[in-house]
């Protein structure tokens, strides 16, 4: 989808015939983590767009919120909520792009701040979890890209603890961008999965096995997959092509978050609260990691292979608890 604020169209459904419910949901704009965690009430407040399907049949059910990336939200992230749906549980797919004025990232990450984007979930979570058509202890996170930096980083029980949201059940990170990841990697009870192929040049594989051995080594329940010959997004239809806008800098040191929110430079250890995103990536491109360019592409092959992982994760996680 093209239109950044379409998804919210009362007339939008999904291939499977379900109409979605239009919702605005009560989110914030911190400027960093630290605002979010640590001075809450500060954040900037604005109401995200988002649509709910709900499968046939009698609830409540478990849900599954769908977070786009840089390119705001596509029909392949659609294709997967309607994927999610035909399997018997909900699936709520937001637009962050839309109520922010914003077309794309792609060339400019700063327009909002990745704190912002994982506050979207956990906003999305709580409203989620009042909806009596939803089962409030079965909701689940599953972001693209930037949105899988996003589902990551609302894993984090510091994070989390400063929401009113209900703990996730699960994240899936697809093909997640790393760079921000919290120095006490704790996400509680929430399962985690990351996916990314190895030839992605927007985000880096070792950084997300970093990441995910990280929280491993913290006690969570976390995997990674890695798989061959795939790009950046090869879980959609399109072929490869160049992005010559798309500023990364996939092999810049991480940024570190202090529990309270802070970031340290990779130059640092020092946390320092007034720190934000635009920090970090000064600090890249003036290091010489910047780089502009990159690759997307769906992956006949492996697009398959990709919705095939996602719905065995997501069978596991959201499964009824039978006592």
């Amino acid at each position: 989808m093209d239109d950044a604020g379409a998804v919210y169209d009362d007339g939008f459904c999904l291939d499977n015939g379900l109409a979605g419910e239009a919702l605005a949901i009560a989110s914030a704009n911190p400027k960093n983590f630290y605002q979010a965690i640590s001075d809450t009430a500060a954040m900037p407040r604005l109401d995200l767009w988002a649509k709910l399907f709900v499968p046939d049949g009698a609830g409540p059910f478990p849900v599954v919120i769908v977070v786009p990336g840089s390119l705001g939200l596509q029909a392949h992230h659609l294709a997967h909520a309607s994927t999610i749906t035909d399997s018997g549980i909900a699936a709520c797919a937001i637009d962050p792009f839309g109520p922010r004025n914003v077309v794309s990232t792609v060339d400019n990450q700063i327009q909002y701040s990745f704190a912002a984007s994982a506050w979207d979930v956990l906003a999305t979570a709580e409203l989620l979890a009042t909806r009596p058509e939803i089962d409030a202890s079965r909701i689940g996170a599953q972001g693209h890209s930037r949105g899988g930096s996003a589902v990551l980083s609302a894993a984090s029980v510091h994070l989390s603890s400063a929401s009113d949201a209900p703990q996730l059940a699960g994240v899936y990170a697809a093909y997640p961008w790393c760079g921000h990841q919290f120095l006490d990697p704790a996400v509680g009870s929430t399962q985690v999965r990351a996916i990314i192929g190895d030839l992605d040049d927007w985000c880096s594989p070792t950084q997300v096995q970093a990441h995910i051995h990280s929280i491993r080594v913290a006690g969570g329940d976390a995997s990674v997959r890695i798989l061959p010959n795939a790009h950046h997004s090869f879980d959609r239809t399109t072929p490869l092509e160049h992005e010559p806008d798309a500023a990364v800098a996939p092999n810049a040191p991480t940024v570190y978050i202090a529990d309270d929110g802070a970031f340290i430079l990779p130059t640092s250890n020092v946390p320092d609260p007034a720190l934000v995103d635009l920090d970090g990536f000064l600090y890249a491109a003036k290091a010489g990691f910047g780089v502009r360019g990159a690759h997307i592409a769906g992956t006949p092959d492996l697009a398959p292979v990709f919705v095939e992982d996602m719905m065995t994760f997501w069978a596991s996680v959201l499964a009824p608890n039978v006592e």
